[in-house]
Parts: structure tokens; sequence; C-alpha cells
């Protein structure tokens, strides 16, 4: 297999990789996220000397969305309805196929990195997957008998509704759409307004830990019991912290009680619940996979060069 682009687009940075797999990377670079004429601007400067030297022949896009992903709308592939300022209604990976003259796959950032952690990370061998992340915002995509999870539109686990004690948590929310959904309660910026401190500077002891492991817990119980995933990665920064994996590994069956009888979660969640086995790099791997199928005609070209913009 040869090389190809991948793009991991994200609301503070744009990751851009040249690589075979996880492997085979031969250039890699980290870009602001910015207004976008800017940002894909500077993105397409990287790759089109990589296109004439490398020969790439397709990008992967691994992107923030929300995303139109249905391949029959006139706006398939789009950035829609993103807070991210200025980016709604961008159409990345047409911008940059038509740029560079190849075409470009695309996915959410969390699909893509639920089939990069599959096919080369934490959760090889396994089907269905599920990966989580837990940073600035809260996001899940997944694997399903090989095929990443669509249907209406993308997973949008992060705005589901769970149980919000106000006794316990008087803290309103952050979310601009719904207040109290999942990520509007554990969100890295829900921790930072709840506490008046980024979460990164909370000590290990601090109760904002607690809370959040009873939080992501209680997502994970919804998507086990929806989707029953056979791994789940657990990624992004807040996930960092020291310790907070562990605290979830110990909250999860609470939450379950007894009603989900598997071993995967009654001896051996640490190897159910897991870390990304690909670190900070299963998105932008995530983008690369893409490019691959697309290279070798197991997905359909979104863009092809004189595509719509």
């Amino acid at each position: 297999m040869g090389l190809v682009g991948g793009v991991e687009a994200g609301g503070t940075k744009f990751v851009c990789i040249i690589a075979s797999g996880p492997d085979d990377i031969r250039r890699e670079i980290e870009l602001p996220t910015t207004d976008p004429a800017e940002t894909i601007g500077r993105v397409i400067a990287f790759f089109q000397p990589q296109i004439r030297r490398e020969g790439l022949n397709a990008i992967g896009v691994a992107s923030f969305g929300p995303l139109d992903l249905d391949k029959n709308s006139p706006t398939f592939g789009w950035i829609t309805t993103t807070p991210k300022a200025g980016w709604a209604n961008t159409n990345l990976p047409g911008r940059l196929s038509e740029a560079l003259g190849v075409p470009a796959a695309v996915d959410t950032d969390v699909n893509a990195s639920a089939l990069a952690e599959q096919r080369w990370g934490a959760a090889q061998g396994r089907d269905p997957v599920v990966y989580l992340t837990v940073g600035t915002g809260i996001g899940a995509g997944g694997v399903y008998e090989g095929q990443l999870m669509h249907g209406l539109i993308h997973p949008e686990a992060g705005h589901m509704r769970i149980p919000h004690d106000r006794e316990v948590d008087p803290f309103p929310g952050c979310c601009p759409f719904h207040r109290d959904c999942f990520e509007g309660l554990a969100s890295g910026p829900a921790i930072a307004r709840r506490w008046g401190k980024e979460p990164e500077s909370l000590d290990a002891d601090h109760p904002a830990w607690e809370l959040e492991a009873h939080y992501i817990a209680l997502g994970i119980a919804n998507l086990i019991c929806c989707l029953s995933p056979r791994a789940i990665i657990l990624g992004g920064g807040v996930m960092r912290h020291e310790g907070l994996i562990q605290r979830v590994h110990e909250e999860v069956p609470k939450i379950l009680g007894g009603y989900i009888h598997s071993m995967q979660l009654l001896a051996h969640i640490d190897r159910y619940i897991v870390s990304p086995g690909l670190g900070k790099r299963s998105g932008v791997l995530g983008a690369v996979a893409l490019a691959r199928d697309l290279s070798a005609g197991q997905s359909v070209p979104p863009y092809s060069g004189s595509s719509r913009i």
C-alpha cells in the first residue's frame, strides 16, 4: 500500500500526516485552527509539494462536526452547525480535493479514531468497537461489522442526556444547545466552569474527579446497553488525568448494577475500557485509514478533483 495523506481537523489545531500506516510515517505537522481560508490554505500548502514528490493518490479527513455524511446530499462532507466560529457550512474535503487534484474521504474525528484503533491499536480483533473522546467536547464513534457507524447523521453521544442530581451537582451545564447533556456536564470546559480551574490544575484527590468518573461511567453505561460493543476506547485530553480511567473502571459496574452479565465487565474491565493504543495519533491515523480504503476502492470517493465546492 502506497503513501496517503491524512488530516485531523480539530477545533484547536489541524494535524497533517503523510504515511501508509502507524509504522510508516514520513511527515507530520500541526497547524493552529484559525479561520477556514487561512487554515485550509496552510493544509494545501503542506500537501502540494508532497503530492508531487511522494505521489499521494488520496487524502483522508477526520473532522470535528457535525458533518453531513449523507452521500445523496448536495452538502455531503460539509461541516454543518458547528459552534466553532466561522466554520459552519464549510466544505473541507471538497476544497482539499479540488486544490490537490486527488480524491478525499471524510468522516468524523471519533469515527476515524475508532477505525484506526480497531485496525492498528487497542481494539484489534474486536467488533463492534466504540471510541469515546472526553476533552474540549465529548464525542463517540464506532465500527460495527467492519463499517463505520452512520445513520440519520452520525453518532452524537456527547449530547445524550444522563442523570443530573442537582443537589449533588448544582452546576447547570455548559452545552449551548442542551445545557446539562453529557458534554455539558463532563467536558473539559464543564469541569473548568464548575470548579473555576482548568482540569489539568486540579489535584488527584480533588472532588472533581469522583464526579467526572461518575458522569463518564453513566455515558459509557448507556453506550454498553445500546450498542453492546466488545471494546470501548477512552481518549481525549481529560482522560489523560492520572487515575481517572481507573475510577471509571470502578464506577461502570456499579451503574450497570449486575444487569449485563459479562466476564469482560465483571473480571476484565481494565481490558474492556482502555486507553488508545495509538495515543494522540488515533484521529490522524484514522484519516490515513480512510484514505487507504478510498485508494483501495473499499469506499466510494466523495470528491475527485473537480467536485462540488
